[in-house]
């Protein structure tokens, strides 16, 4: 029987876990003295990290023990927030929930997910039953800020809009990265401890690294070549490179021959992107498109990585589909060293037999009330959240909940969000701080700290450079209810049942429901076993580690309850607290594919109709001056700017400008500027930097913490400005909805000096 040993206990002694805080997955040894963390260091036996850990890792302590962290709900009375009992709580959430729903009905409710929800096994499994419950078509998210279009090209292509190939950087001997810091990051829909070792590795044994940044990032001057592209226009310069692999080299599809449908027209749509058509738009010389070209087609192996930078713009998709389409005519897809799929231990397993033929991925299955946005991914874009709160009609929101996100600082046109947000009739949140956006809540509830969860990543094994596994018990009991109970509370709350209802409804309902998948599955590892014999099995188990264990039993490395005793279980993660190695990843397109045709549609609907709209661009004129965005390593967003060690020294949130634009524009490093778009304007820190293209500048997303009424007083002293005060929400990718929160057109001038000064 597995057990689940130490759990929660504060032992004094060393503690293995996966961090959480961001997608790299890096083991740490928290070191516990006296019940209470005594230092976090990296994990030097983990089978993926090495040892190898970034500032934030060490921080997990901090977090732990800051004192804005809240540990008791919060209810909005006269005013303010005022701490009640979780009774309480739950009761106001029943009893207001309740009279916006007979008044307004269902669809008057909704609900935004945001980016941690993916780094906890609460926010991954346990919101499904709350969505479920509360019946909307109002479903928001994060992935609209920063990830749909890679989502949208890998569903249209694969038929699986969770199926993005990632670069097997371990084995490749060309990577072409655009869009992308991963020395920042860590890595993102890439999960690669010490991503920036991974990269130097490549140079280091005879390979070649590329970096297309409008910035000198970080990534950039480690790089073997740095190209400093105009920013909004990756999807131009990427179908240049196809359009000159195809002319130039052919068509190689390698293994992946058979499986493909499409390729014929692939050379007609991208005929109008030659090297010299797009030289000025991009900013990047015909014969260094062409010589990159000519690297790609013919390194032995190789992969394009592309990212936030590409994907956060209006042709985001196309520039997510193109990278993979290059990759395929290379040679390159499904093979190692090129860009390729996980096998996730809890993941489905192979079946003998299985079809590549399924329903495919389509959108559009319901569109936004307001100004008719399609849904993707079951979602509606963030972009149109303050205008369906606001516009009066039949279906307009009345209440929001917000799970682990701040929208009034990730999402575009932030001024817009926060006066929609006072519009509500009820908002409910769950976080751990009283924030930006939760200060508007009516009740917040705070779930427990990192220490205190259960922890595996069920969203970033699948994204993972190498197949691994690693289950972390808590280290300390929680103060609170546990995540999954909070959440599981709402969706009673939400499906009639009351404030009272004993979540374990809600954990027994999503146990059964992973067990009845798994005995229906032909040819799996359970097939046509008794669902009771399974249930009870794990039924002592708390509820995640009961998720986890019924996940990885029944998954592709799985012991399937007994029919493989050497497969992997619950018990033997248990074991192993530095994880385990599953091996380096294989060709699996067979597995991945569940289009219509059952093979890999190249041209799928909608791309053709937006090469065309992209075409027409290369005829615009270049805007004067455009703002990007950019990350630091000791940030994630928005909510790690209250750890003190992470925000102290030199300001980060300054006004990149280079030279040559300071001197046209009157600017002086140091100084204040002001920054307008179309939708706001902004006054930052000007700082003058060769390492920025002229042309561009750029702010850090995530900052602009100077709002009344929050309790972050860390981040108070280390406000920064909010950059997504200048991002429009009207201007979106159109096939994935995400919003453009790069390449935004910008004026700035100095701020203007202050009359009294003037005069002297």
């Amino acid at each position: 029987m597995t057990t689940v040993e130490a759990t929660g206990t504060g032992a004094d002694g060393s503690h293995f876990r996966t961090c959480p805080l961001c997608e790299a997955t890096c083991g740490l040894e928290v070191e516990v003295e006296s019940g209470a963390v005594k230092r976090i260091r990296g994990d030097r036996d983990d089978v993926f990290s090495h040892g190898f850990i970034c500032p934030k890792g060490s921080t997990l302590q901090r977090l732990h023990e800051d004192p804005d962290r809240l540990r008791a709900p919060l209810v909005r009375r006269d005013g303010v927030h005022v701490e009640v009992t979780w009774e309480e709580a739950f009761a106001e959430v029943d009893r207001r929930l309740a009279a916006v729903r007979q008044a307004h009905g269902p669809e008057s409710v909704a609900i935004y997910l945001g980016n941690p929800n993916a780094h906890t096994l609460g926010g991954t499994v346990f919101t499904r039953p709350l969505l479920q419950s509360l019946g909307t078509r109002n479903v928001f998210s994060a992935s609209t800020v920063d990830q749909m279009p890679r989502h949208v090209s890998s569903g249209l292509m694969y038929g699986n809009a969770g199926a993005m190939a990632v670069p097997d950087l371990d084995r490749t001997d060309y990577l072409l990265v655009l869009g992308a810091d991963p020395h920042e990051s860590n890595g993102s829909l890439c999960t690669a401890p010490d991503f920036p070792g991974r990269m130097a590795a490549i140079s280091e044994r005879g390979g070649r690294v590329v970096v297309v940044d409008p910035r000198r990032s970080r990534s950039a001057q480690s790089a073997d070549e740095h190209v400093a592209i105009r920013p909004g226009t990756d999807a131009l310069w990427l179908c240049a490179l196809l359009h000159e692999v195809i002319e130039r080299h052919g068509v190689d599809l390698g293994s992946c021959a058979e499986l493909v449908e499409g390729m014929d027209a692939v050379r007609t749509l991208v005929a109008p992107f030659t090297a010299d058509a797009v030289a000025e738009r991009c900013g990047i010389d015909a014969d260094t498109t062409r010589r990159i070209a000519d690297e790609l087609a013919g390194a032995r192996t190789a992969a394009v990585y592309t990212r936030i930078g590409v994907h956060t713009v209006r042709f985001g998709t196309i520039g997510s589909w193109a990278g993979d389409v290059l990759t395929l005519v290379t040679g390159n897809l499904d093979r190692p060293g090129g860009l390729m799929w996980a096998t996730p231990c809890h993941g489905r397993p192979a079946v003998p037999g299985a079809t590549t033929v399924g329903r495919g991925f389509r959108t559009g299955r319901w569109a936004s009330r307001v100004s008719g946005r399609p849904e993707v991914k079951g979602e509606l874009p963030i972009a149109v959240l303050p205008e369906e709160i606001t516009t009066p009609g039949e279906g307009r929101i009345r209440a929001l909940f917000t799970i682990a996100g701040n929208p009034a600082r990730s999402s575009p046109d932030s001024a817009a969000v926060e006066r929609a947000l006072d519009d509500l009739e009820l908002m409910v949140s769950v976080d751990i701080y009283l924030n930006e956006t939760t200060r508007h809540a009516d009740v917040v509830l705070p779930v427990p700290s990192s220490l205190e969860k259960s922890h595996f990543d069920l969203a970033f094994y699948g994204l993972s450079v190498r197949n691994v596994a690693n289950f972390s018990p808590p280290v300390f009991a929680a103060e609170g209810p546990a995540e999954h109970d909070v959440l599981a509370r709402l969706a009673l709350i939400a499906s009639g049942q009351g404030p009272d209802a004993d979540p374990e409804i809600v954990h027994g309902l999503i146990a059964r429901s992973l067990v009845d998948a798994a005995v229906q599955l032909e040819g799996g590892p359970v097939h046509g076993r008794d669902p009771e014999e399974l249930m009870a099995a794990v039924e002592h188990l708390p509820p995640p580690e009961r998720m986890v264990d019924l996940m990885v039993r029944v998954g592709p490395y799985g012991d399937g309850f007994g029919a493989d005793p050497d497969g992997l279980t619950l018990q033997r993660l248990l074991d192993a607290p530095h994880g385990v190695d599953l091996g380096p990843l294989e060709p699996r397109l067979r597995e991945i594919l569940r289009t219509p045709s059952g093979k890999v549609e190249v041209v799928p609907e909608g791309v053709a109709e937006d090469l065309g709209r992209l075409a027409a661009t290369l005829d615009e004129p270049v805007d004067d001056l455009v703002l990007v965005g950019r990350r630091h390593l000791r940030s994630n967003n928005s909510w790690m700017h209250n750890i003190e060690v992470l925000v102290k020294g030199r300001p980060r949130c300054t006004l990149l400008v280079h030279p040559e634009d300071a001197a046209r524009l009157e600017l002086a490093d140091g100084e204040p500027a002001t920054v307008r778009s179309r939708v706001g304007q902004v006054e930052a820190t000007v700082e003058v930097t060769e390492d920025i293209r002229p042309g561009v500048v750029s702010l850090p997303h995530g900052w602009g913490h100077d709002d009344p009424g929050t309790r972050m007083r860390v981040a108070g002293r280390h406000a920064g400005v909010n950059s997504n005060v200048l991002t429009d929400g009207s201007v979106l990718d159109p096939l994935s909805g995400n919003c453009a929160l790069n390449a935004i057109p910008v004026e700035v001038s100095p701020v203007a000096a202050p009359l009294a000064a003037a005069a002297t």
